[in-house]
């Protein structure tokens, strides 16, 4: 009798220690979770405890309000569609410009606009001191280098006689409206010989937000529209006034047929 209770004590301490052991093995609901979200985090770390993919180099964000009244005046443009004139300024951080052009000298220029715009109107990127920011020509395209969190204005200044109408766009987006941009929207009016000081996109009839450098995730046409397609680029588009286009195919032709040696003898006026 004792024989059989001792053993059936030391079978039930088998039993017991099993049911221990087992317990001790096998983690608990609420710890088992834990674990396994430790475990997918290690394998998945990428996906969710790494910042999100940025495309490199800079953008433009809107900034902070600033003063910039300005008033409705007529304008009929000699071609509703058709700019007299365009360009375009492309911008970067140094490291993206030097990429693309390493051996080339920056400079603290007016842009060199092509076609007949060189002769109407000149156009830059200044910063906030009222210096014009660094830049480069490669091919056909005038690259200017920018700096995060720096703020810029585009100065567009009339060197003719005529009035023009100055369509802006900063990163495919009209600088009037903040819409993806068009040649058919309108523009600023410049006087004769005056310049343009546009400080960013305009919020009212008195007031801009300013343009900044920012990373391409922070700029405005990711924010507003989340397309960074056309991020990098300032475009510029110029109409002429009906009645006073300052060329025509008569007066280029004429132009052209000019003689720097014609013969015969001077003669009196």
């Amino acid at each position: 009798m004792i024989r059989n209770n001792v053993g059936w004590l030391r079978a039930s301490c088998v039993v017991l220690l099993a049911a221990i052991l087992a317990s001790c093995s096998v983690p608990p609901s609420g710890m088992r979770s834990r674990i396994s979200s430790a475990d997918s985090g290690a394998t998945a770390e990428g996906a969710f405890a790494q910042p999100p993919q940025d495309r490199p180099g800079l953008g433009t964000r809107w900034g902070e309000s600033r003063r910039s009244p300005v008033e409705a005046t007529l304008f009929q443009r000699a071609s509703p569609t058709r700019p007299l004139a365009s360009a375009a300024i492309y911008y970067n951080d140094r490291a993206g410009i030097e990429a693309m052009a390493a051996a080339s000298q920056l400079r603290r220029v007016w842009p060199v606009l092509p076609g007949p715009a060189s002769s109407l109107v000149s156009v830059g990127l200044k910063d906030q001191s009222g210096r014009f920011l660094p830049g480069l020509i490669v091919g056909d395209r005038w690259f200017v280098v920018g700096e995060e969190g720096r703020r810029y204005s585009i100065v567009v200044r009339n060197g003719s006689d005529l009035r023009l109408e100055i369509v802006l766009s900063v990163d495919g987006l009209d600088v009037l409206d903040g819409r993806p941009a068009s040649v058919r929207k309108r523009g600023y009016v410049i006087a004769p010989h005056g310049t343009l000081v546009v400080d960013g996109f305009r919020q009212s009839a008195e007031a801009v937000a300013a343009f900044r450098f920012s990373p391409v995730r922070e700029s405005y046409a990711q924010e507003k529209y989340r397309d960074t397609r056309n991020v990098g680029v300032i475009g510029i588009a110029i109409f002429n006034e009906r009645g006073t286009f300052p060329w025509t195919n008569r007066e280029v032709k004429k132009r052209l047929k000019a003689q720097p040696f014609p013969s015969g003898f001077a003669t009196p006026p």
